[in-house]
């Protein structure tokens, strides 16, 4: 579950993370109104408006600006509010930003020059150790500096039953070219960045950048945060951040329903039960010539509504030209899936306008494509794999 940057901020700060501080706001009225709190509080004349989606590269696309007044405030923010964003990380339609947070100004003069670095906490997927990585290039998009200056990024890999140990936040901070009161800010920080990933359960945890202020103070200045869904439920707190505006309403559907849904870039939907036979389904499907258009997981029981239910949320994507029902009839039976899918399409009437092609293997697989094929629906039926996949061929050729 991604978050917005005021929400994975204030994860931080419970943590102990000094943070950049902000106030969201829905409207320039409120904007204006959190600017004036935050001068109160923190002293600060210049303000930061900044776009939240659930996306990076927002300073690109216009969705972070400088306020050098309230008069700043109030017309950017009403410039950003309702606007479609659109970053490296968007669709080629954007974002709606609904949004926006207004911080303090943290860039201001002292004795020494501000530095931006980049650190980020993740699993390391190849070793399944957690992973600190970092850099002196913060404000870049990480992917740059990795294909043109791969020698400025760094990894500190984590023994999970040590967990991070004293030497390796000193490490991060020696190598980040840092001395004095910063380099002791950085080992703190890295320290509570790392207890934050962990007792949150997150995915991910990203802060680009990192700040050096002129006062040698570290602070995220921004953060990323991805959390694991997973383990939600010991955390309903971070649950309730949830914002569905976000994300894609057909998943967000699939979800209420019950189903695993995640949309792709094909034209083959796919409707299966079981994650490991939908991945060899998606397999199938480049095989023979298609894109898969989504991955969709109906999971143990494929009655009548269930199918329905699934067939209606493949169709909303226009991408669809056909779809495949690949279903392993162990725990339920075929017969039922076959009767399932007739009902179904019979319910649905006139809002199947693509081919179906189903496969049921397993147990009573005989007669639920006999049920098929003599249902009268115009449902394609299939045994075996490779026949499955001449007929996905067979309707995207014709």
């Amino acid at each position: 579950m991604n978050l917005h940057e005021y929400q994975g901020k204030q994860i931080l700060s419970s943590f102990g993370v000094r943070i950049q501080r902000g106030i969201v706001a829905s409207t320039p009225a409120e904007a204006v109104a959190a600017a004036k709190k935050l001068t109160e509080d923190t002293g600060t004349g210049w303000h930061v408006i900044k776009a939240q989606i659930h996306a990076g590269g927002r300073g690109k696309g216009g969705g972070v600006k400088l306020a050098k007044n309230l008069g700043d405030v109030e017309r950017i923010s009403g410039e950003i509010l309702g606007m479609m964003l659109i970053t490296p990380q968007t669709s080629a339609e954007g974002k709606l930003v609904n949004q926006v947070l207004i911080a303090e100004d943290v860039y201001y003069p002292g004795d020494s020059k501000p530095e931006e670095f980049y650190i980020s906490v993740l699993l390391n997927r190849a070793t399944g150790k957690n992973m600190i990585m970092y850099s002196t290039e913060g404000g870049m998009d990480i992917e740059t500096v990795a294909e043109q200056t791969p020698h400025l990024i760094f990894t500190e890999e984590i023994d999970p039953l040590l967990g991070l140990m004293p030497f390796q936040a000193r490490k991060v901070a020696f190598n980040l070219g840092l001395s004095g009161n910063a380099f002791k800010e950085m080992t703190q920080f890295v320290t509570a960045l790392y207890t934050a990933y962990i007792k949150s359960d997150a995915a991910m945890f990203e802060i680009n950048p990192v700040l050096k202020t002129s006062d040698d103070k570290i602070m995220a200045v921004d953060a990323k945060v991805s959390l694991d869904e997973n383990a939600l439920y010991r955390h309903k707190e971070y649950e309730a951040m949830r914002d569905l505006r976000e994300e894609n309403p057909i998943e967000v559907e699939a979800k209420a329903a019950g189903l695993n849904y995640v949309k792709l870039d094909g034209n083959v939907g796919c409707m299966v039960n079981g994650a490991g036979l939908a991945m060899g389904t998606m397999d199938l499907i480049k095989e023979s010539g298609g894109e898969p258009a989504n991955f969709l997981d109906v999971g143990g029981t494929a009655d009548a509504q269930r199918v329905e239910t699934a067939f209606g949320i493949i169709l909303k994507d226009p991408n669809v030209k056909a779809i495949l029902v690949n279903i392993f009839g162990g725990i339920v039976r075929c017969d039922r899936v076959a009767q399932g899918v007739v009902d179904a399409y019979k319910n649905m009437g006139d809002k199947i306008t693509v081919p179906i092609i189903c496969r049921l293997q397993g147990t009573n697989a005989k007669e639920a494509k006999e049920l098929i094929d003599n249902s009268g629906m115009k449902i394609i039926s299939a045994t075996e794999f490779q026949e499955a996949a001449d007929k996905v061929q067979e309707v995207l050729s014709a």
